[in-house]
């Protein structure tokens, strides 16, 4: 073991207490985060006689950009399991949603030598596909000394992350040494990793797999059931996938458009489950700031409503899993979350791939390759604060959105087809 590989390891065994005693306290609020604790200390047991082929997508995100070339491995690959990993309990309601019993699934383990050691000599993997960006020493190191290929596969860099990681570079390219093709979104991808030290002979620009979405048509059926009962002269905006302090921003913006659109409906969808009461509660305390006689019905939730025939709301909140495209459906607009607070933002694509228009703030630095290329579309709109996303919302319910739709058509068919390239490269590894 290296100097280098020894101190990130030391440094993680005294930080692994702390990192326990986080899981725990995350669990207070969602309980999904105390259960399994033994999968992520390498102690899983897979029920197959298959060799595996592993593949890590951290959370939903992740998942979901994934299900195309996880769809494509257990089509091509029948004589292998497919076993996927994530590290948060709703990538793994996502995983469990998505595929079900045709793949296996366990959290990821900590990156202790021990740990790695032991997950990796009952699981066996033929290969580990890992995607978007997941740098981890010790598990790259132990594949590499087993001969196990490493694929990265959708890696993307920020500007941010490369600044980040360019402080621990000799790290990271001893790590990055270990893998055998890092398949990048863009160029720019390409050249970041080049500058935290992977070789270049390994860098593959394969394009972004997050264009070989597809849509599921029981959820956008279900969406259009939902517009029709509450009524196709209803405008609707989806606040999905936001964070804590950007709730409130959202219930300003509503505040300022239902004095243009008085009968505008908002759905609000918070990211993490965790906070489904917390935005409810927000919800009921706004009508009651702007309007002490209002009644606080107008606020549903999803979860306890049955049929919305003849079901008036002013605002509901999805508190479900697994649903988005759903909400996309019944939506005239929709703004993207984890961008008018610095978390980077979230994937546009589901709304765009409907024809949906998208906003979103100014944060949206996990996406910016696909935010940049969308926004010189038309079809996505970065906005630098609420006024301008409140401009900009009040432009996109007065307009026609069938040219919209026709680019979005367009530039999901011209983007498309990455998982073929992605299933050619990890080809190459299986056959070695």
């Amino acid at each position: 073991m290296s100097f280098r590989r020894l101190f990130y390891t030391l440094l993680l065994y005294l930080i692994f207490p702390f990192v326990i005693l986080k899981l725990y306290w995350r669990s207070l609020s969602s309980p999904a985060y105390r259960q399994r604790i033994h999968e992520r200390l390498g102690l899983v047991r897979l029920d197959t006689k298959k060799a595996v082929i592993w593949v890590h997508a951290v959370s939903v995100g992740e998942t979901i950009a994934a299900k195309p070339l996880i769809e494509s491995l257990i089509k091509k690959y029948p004589d292998y399991q497919v076993l996927v990993t994530t590290t948060t309990p709703t990538g793994s309601e996502r995983v469990i949603s998505l595929f079900g019993e045709r793949v296996a699934h366990v959290y990821y383990p900590y990156d202790l030598p021990e740990i790695i050691q032991r997950f990796l000599k009952r699981v066996k993997p033929k290969i580990l596909i890992v995607v978007e960006t997941e740098i981890w020493p010790n598990l790259y190191a132990a594949c590499n000394k087993r001969q196990i290929p490493i694929v990265i596969v959708n890696a993307r860099l920020s500007e941010k992350s490369s600044r980040a990681y360019l402080k621990i570079k000799a790290l990271v390219a001893e790590t990055l040494s270990y893998v055998n093709t890092i398949a990048v979104r863009s160029k720019a991808d390409a050249q970041r990793f080049s500058e935290i030290g992977a070789n270049s002979k390994i860098i593959r620009v394969a394009g972004n797999i997050k264009f070989d979405l597809k849509l599921d048509q029981q959820q956008i059926k279900k969406g259009r059931e939902r517009r029709q009962q509450w009524g196709k002269e209803r405008n609707v905006w989806v606040a999905a996938s936001t964070h804590d302090k950007e709730d409130e921003q959202i219930l300003q913006i509503y505040k300022k458009l239902l004095s243009v659109h008085p009968e505008l409906l908002l759905i609000i969808v918070p990211r993490h489950p965790e906070r489904f009461d917390k935005v409810y509660a927000l919800c009921q305390k706004f009508y009651t700031d702007r309007d002490a006689d209002s009644d606080k019905g107008n606020i549903l939730r999803h979860s306890g409503i049955k049929s919305y025939q003849n079901t008036h709301a002013n605002i509901i909140i999805g508190d479900s899993m697994g649903e988005m495209q759903s909400w996309f459906a019944a939506s005239d607009v929709a703004f993207i979350g984890g961008s008018l607070v610095n978390v980077g933002g979230h994937n546009p694509l589901e709304a765009i791939a409907q024809g949906i228009p998208v906003t979103s703030g100014p944060y949206m630095f996990n996406f910016e390759d696909i935010s940049s290329e969308l926004a010189q579309s038309g079809l996505l709109f970065i906005c630098q604060n609420q006024q301008q996303i409140e401009h900009r919302i009040k432009q996109l319910l007065a307009r026609d959105k069938t040219d919209l739709q026709h680019k979005a058509e367009a530039i999901m068919q011209q983007q498309g087809g990455v998982s073929e390239r992605l299933m050619s490269i990890i080809s190459e590894q299986l056959t070695v």
